[in-house]
């Protein structure tokens, strides 16, 4: 006989649909089960089943050979109206399945043991199944063995419910993050275009150079999507880009970085030590003769990084000579490097500036 209709049918629909599991390619995770299932039940068929409207799907199965059926010689639509675990011993003696073609064939199916796959919400949307052409019963270690493979199922699909939530709610805080630092940035441009104070102006630039900085850091981020880790030669050819674009156009900044792969927090830490060396190179040299600003990054032994920023102008010597007062941009520099567990050194000759920077990043 055909299986009654679920008393909650259209929710019962609604949360298997909510897994997004159908109509899905065959995977080894699943694949897995059911083959564990067989071995360990002794049966030649076993299958993780979904209930659809209209059809019996399989995502995964062994010994039969194709990946759905019908709903009307499905076995699993009447288990589903059950309780958590059903065996049926010979399927021609259940009044469920006695005139079931699949059951009446030769060889037919004649045993049947499923555990139920339940939603969230108690909803069942399936069984694992095992399945035999002869009449038999399953030990208690089989029973137990079922009930547990049917849990990895449910486990596994709530995970992957999980991930994929996850991901609608980062896409959604990835847009209003860049809205909000797009807005920031909007700010800042009109109080700087708002004020003739020198030095306020100078400290906007600088914010206004963070926050680009903080711009591309997420960027970098979104394309990595769950990755825990960036590339920091890519981030910082983006930081020494947005500041090319902020300085004028007789002063030009060179980047050569090596890959490394650094945490976020690392790299957030080195982009702000890149825009304070500009900053400073400009604010205490080159804002008064056109000139170069070097950028070059090497790997060092044990995830160690060595920075070193130069300037050909040769004002600069003469400059920084003159000035004893340690600046804000100076003070945030050095904070930076401590953060990152570095050191700095600093020369000068003829021809420019030099700051020499040894940083040491977290392992893989």
């Amino acid at each position: 006989m055909k299986a009654k209709t679920h008393p909650f049918e259209a929710a019962r629909l609604a949360a298997l649909r909510a897994y997004d599991i159908l109509d899905t390619p065959a995977e080894k995770d699943f694949d897995d089960i059911v083959s564990l299932a067989s071995q360990i039940c002794e049966t030649p068929i076993s299958v993780v089943n979904f209930i659809d409207e209209g059809r019996q799907w399989f995502k995964a199965e062994t010994g039969l050979g194709v990946r759905e059926t019908p709903l009307e010689t499905s076995l699993c639509a009447h288990v589903i109206l059950e309780d958590e675990f059903v065996e049926i011993p010979d399927t021609q003696a259940d009044p469920r399945m006695c005139d079931n073609p699949l059951c009446l064939t030769d060889p037919g199916l004649r045993f049947y043991a499923g555990a139920l796959l339940k939603s969230k919400d108690g909803f069942p949307i399936g069984t694992l199944c095992v399945l035999d052409n002869k009449p038999r019963t399953l030990t208690p270690l089989q029973r137990d063995t079922l009930r547990i493979l049917a849990a990895q199922v449910m486990t596994q699909l709530d995970l992957r419910a999980y991930i994929a939530i996850e991901k609608t709610l980062r896409s959604e805080i990835d847009h209003r993050v860049k809205n909000s630092l797009q807005v920031v940035g909007a700010f800042v441009s009109l109080e700087k275009n708002a004020t003739q104070d020198k030095d306020a102006r100078s400290s906007l630039d600088r914010v206004a150079q963070h926050v680009n900085t903080v711009a591309a850091l997420h960027d970098h981020l979104t394309v990595a999507g769950q990755s825990e880790r960036l590339d920091l030669q890519s981030y910082l050819d983006r930081v020494v880009a947005l500041n090319d674009q902020a300085l004028p156009a007789n002063i030009t900044i060179a980047g050569d970085f090596e890959p490394l792969s650094v945490l976020p927090r690392e790299a957030a830490i080195l982009g702000t030590i890149v825009n304070e060396l500009v900053a400073n190179a400009y604010k205490h040299s080159l804002s008064h003769a056109p000139g170069t600003i070097s950028l070059v990054g090497r790997r060092l032994p044990a995830t160690g990084y060595r920075l070193t920023c130069t300037d050909d102008a040769k004002l600069l010597a003469v400059a920084k000579a003159s000035s004893g007062r340690v600046g804000l941009g100076l003070q945030i520099l050095r904070a930076s490097v401590r953060q990152l567990g570095g050191t700095m050194s600093a020369d000068q000759d003829d021809t420019g500036y030099c700051t020499r920077i040894k940083l040491q990043f977290a392992g893989e």
